[in-house]
């Protein structure tokens, strides 16, 4: 499995997190390049002090994340062409997300790896669990089915796909949908995470009921509230990969959840977009 792969396992508030996500929303709006000195005063504006950046910076060029170029004589970071799949992955999960229905179905990922190549087995867990897909059994996991072209991607760009079999499949009899979804996926530590989001993100959204506004004078409060939020977001919806809701528990917090993000993007992702060009004009 490419290095690059593995980026969502960390602290949502560390340094190397935050980066992704300036790539990831500003950089290849803006050509996809940013100079270090770029780089070096958003992540500050984000409260990440210098040494830091630069640590993070060479981290993630080390996992082969970040290229390094230079643009005449400004030293700056370009994502790699892996980098940048993920990424686009990353906005269909994160911002075309949908919720799962009965009519979707299932797909069933079964592997099987042969001893010689064992640590292939690690990778698939790896990155099976990344894409958030449950677990059926040994060797068989299991996602909502609209996200077959999201699974068989991630397997091909990580060298897996020949390890697997991947099919459709109907749920007709056995226990309840809701008791089913219970025992593939982990829902009590879901909800936590959820309450969690919720809880972190409050005094945003204490912000934001006091004054809804666009208001580009508080640009890089916006910026400064924004790319944490949507940092931390990142990876609730591989942890929840659009599970159908008539199989939730009633009044599933994620959906309050869900409501608080696109309050975010709705009010803070133009004045934070807007900070962002002011910097980089200098």
């Amino acid at each position: 499995m490419s290095t690059v792969e593995v980026r969502e396992v960390e602290s949502p508030a560390a340094p190397r997190a935050l980066i992704v996500s300036l790539f990831g929303l500003y950089a290849r709006e803006l050509g996809g390049w940013m100079s270090v000195a770029t780089i070096v005063r958003l992540m500050a504006d984000l409260g990440v002090d210098e040494q830091a950046t630069r640590s993070a910076v060479f981290r993630l060029k080390k996992r082969a994340w970040l290229d390094a170029e230079k643009d005449g004589r400004t030293a700056g970071y370009r994502a790699s062409p892996e980098a940048l799949a993920i990424l686009a992955e990353g906005d269909e999960r994160i911002f075309g997300r949908r919720r799962a229905t009965a009519d979707d179905g299932w797909l069933l990922v079964v592997f099987s790896v042969p001893e010689s190549e064992r640590d292939k087995r690690h990778q698939l867990r790896t990155t099976l669990t990344r894409l958030g897909l449950g677990t059926i059994g040994p060797g068989t996991w299991v996602a909502p089915g609209h996200l077959d072209d999201a699974v068989l991607g991630a397997l091909d760009r990580a060298g897996l796909r020949q390890f697997t079999d991947v099919f459709r499949a109907t749920h007709l009899s056995g226990t309840s949908a809701r008791e089913t979804i219970a025992a593939w996926w982990d829902l009590e530590a879901l909800e936590g995470t959820y309450a969690d989001y919720l809880q972190r993100f409050a005094a945003v959204a204490d912000r934001l009921a006091e004054d809804p506004t666009d208001d580009p004078d508080d640009a890089a409060q916006a910026f400064a509230d924004y790319v944490p939020a949507i940092t931390a977001w990142r990876r609730l919806p591989y942890l929840d990969p659009g599970l159908p809701l008539d199989a939730l528990p009633e009044d599933w917090i994620g959906l309050r959840a869900e409501a608080l993000f696109a309050r975010f993007r709705e009010h803070l992702a133009g004045p934070a977009a807007a900070h962002v060009r002011a910097v980089v004009r200098g």
